[in-house]
């Protein structure tokens, strides 16, 4: 296996070790003995564990042992009681991750992706994408999935994110629980549906609402199924696919929004 570069380790350690969103000191040190790594002692947290990564590498001839450490450190049960720890430490390690061609995922997996050439380049598409966006007009419940961390994975994790937005919405309007297809059909349909984004009075209304609920399940099962279930490497999103995608997401925000529980008899 590859052994990371000396550039990659100071962007590791110095995401891992930040003062504000990183770990805390007695969490290196139960980390380094976790992932078997030796201790360097107490200094600067960000040298401390770029020390240990370094050391652990040249001696053993493999980043074996620092991919466990980031493992351990990124499981999101460990952030429990302070979950709002969580996401801001992902998104720094992943930029930081990103010129190595790995990712933290949401579940805590470290796995492939895009290899960033440049410091600026992981940022740069997220501004792109989020400039074309706000042109649009789209819902701003999209636009917060269009962050720099999301999109360093060439745009497969805002994708992601924002079609599970809309089955989050459906829940939080409704109080069902389901997922997919099952909260789709007990939403919006039934006579008359839980939830309705119109009169529901004329047959016509009634059409609308039942394309509605096709466009929903349709959006699921084209991007939020595969991109949930194969690996990244494997589902080509291009900048274009996720501008589309993320556009058909905010009607579908938007349509939620005026949307209303009818008096059930």
């Amino acid at each position: 296996m590859a052994c990371f570069t000396q550039d990659q380790l100071e962007a590791i350690a110095g995401a891992l070790g930040d003062t504000e969103r990183g770990l805390k000191g007695t969490e290196i040190q139960h980390l380094l003995i976790s992932s078997k790594i030796s201790d360097p002692g107490l200094m600067t947290k960000r040298i401390r564990i770029f020390n240990a990564f370094v050391e652990s590498q040249n001696i053993k001839g493999n980043r074996q042992n620092i991919l466990a450490f980031i493992r351990i450190a990124m499981k999101p049960a460990r952030y429990s009681r302070e979950p709002e720890r969580y996401e801001p430490l992902r998104a720094l390690l992943n930029q930081g991750l990103a010129f190595a061609g790995l990712l933290v995922d949401e579940t805590g997996r470290l796995i492939s992706s895009k290899i960033a050439q440049t410091l600026p380049e992981a940022k740069r598409r997220a501004l792109e994408l989020r400039s074309d966006l706000e042109g649009r007009g789209v819902h701003p419940d999209v636009l917060k999935f269009c962050r720099s961390e999301l999109l360093a994975d060439n745009y497969f994790h805002a994708v992601l994110e924002a079609v599970k937005s809309v089955a989050d919405k459906l829940r939080s309007q409704t109080g069902l629980t389901d997922d997919g297809s099952i909260l789709i059909d007990r939403a919006l349909g039934g006579k008359p549906p839980l939830l309705v984004i119109n009169a529901w009075s004329t047959e016509s209304e009634r059409s609308e609402q039942g394309g509605f609920a096709n466009l929903i399940r349709g959006t699921f099962g084209m991007f939020r199924n595969p991109t949930a279930h194969e690996a990244q490497i494997r589902w080509a999103m291009s900048k274009d696919d996720a501008e589309d995608l993320l556009t058909i997401v905010s009607l579908i925000h938007r349509r939620l929004d005026k949307a209303h529980m009818p008096p059930r008899n």
